[in-house]
């Protein structure tokens, strides 16, 4: 049996018709009749009543449209199962984090649990935080590391995602050092026009500082010189004078104790973040299991 009969099947029963099922199911009627013959033949029973228009189910076919659905659920969870039998006894690990917190938090965190991430492979994917997002979503991953905020849910939230809050950081606007130990930029309402750097539309942090002060960032002179995806992007071109960045304190800790980097701004346009870690909603594993467990009872 072809698990695509189980969609013919279906294409069929809701349409009545055999000419729109087909095309429906991209492909000629002669060769969908086919298969819907093949699937009846196979059960040893007919499916459908051909002698009206639209075509009417059998009290057979009354029954299978009741069984389809769900063995196609079955068929459709084969995967995730078979994942989750090899990952019992599995020692590998899979963890999706946003670029920052993978230069910054993420080693340190991890050395935290040496117990259960050194004992077995550990496998990373850094990426934009959509994307990680996405990774999560498709069991590509167990775990996703990123940034987060109240007032910007993200969409693991939404969907009721489980996370912990694994950590603290802040965004901060900074500039490079000017004369007279002063930002070579700063945020203020003189009528001077700030040079901002920008995180682009599809950045995690870029959503947050969208929610929190963009509003209150239209009051004053602004102008926005250059956007990117990446917090560490931002950095550089914060180093080269090219105008304020708001960064993550656990990426530019080093910059501000050595002074190349400096507050642009006074403390109220601070944004307090917390580092989460969400988990799969699919069955993690022993290995993963554990992590989880032990991260859970660190907080």
């Amino acid at each position: 049996m072809n698990i695509s009969w189980l969609e013919d099947f279906l294409v069929l029963a809701s349409v009545g018709n055999f000419s729109r099922a087909a095309e429906d199911r991209h492909m000629t009627q002669p060769a969908f009749g086919r298969r819907v013959r093949a699937l009846e033949e196979w059960l040893g029973v007919e499916l459908f009543d051909r002698s009206t228009q639209p075509v009417l189910l059998t009290e057979a076919g009354q029954w299978f449209l009741g069984v389809a659905p769900e063995l196609l659920a079955d068929i459709a969870r084969l995967p995730g199962s078979a994942r989750v039998v090899a990952e019992n006894h599995s020692k590998s690990l899979r963890l999706a984090a946003t670029h920052a917190l993978s230069l910054t938090f993420m080693p340190g965190w991890l050395r935290r649990f040496e117990d259960h991430t050194m004992a077995g492979n550990l496998h990373l994917e850094s990426d934009m935080f959509h994307r990680c997002e996405a990774l999560l979503a498709q069991n590509k991953v167990q775990f996703m590391l990123c940034h987060a905020h109240s007032q910007a849910p993200s969409t693991l939230q939404q969907q009721g995602y489980e996370s912990i809050c694994v950590g603290k950081d802040v965004l901060l606007p900074v500039s490079l050092m000017g004369p007279s130990d002063q930002p070579l930029h700063r945020l203020d309402q003189r009528a001077k026009v700030a040079p901002l750097l920008v995180y682009s539309a599809e950045s995690g942090l870029g959503n947050i500082l969208h929610r929190t002060i963009d509003s209150e960032l239209d009051e004053l002179q602004t102008q926005a010189v250059f956007t990117a995806h990446l917090a560490s992007v931002l950095r550089s071109m914060a180093i080269e004078g090219r105008g304020i960045a708001w960064l993550p304190r656990s990426l530019i800790s080093d910059d501000l104790a050595s002074g190349r980097l400096v507050p642009a701004a006074d403390a109220r346009w601070n944004v307090e973040l917390e580092i989460r870690l969400y988990r799969a909603q699919s069955q993690l594993g022993r290995a993963a299991e554990a992590l989880w467990q032990a991260a859970v009872q660190s907080v």
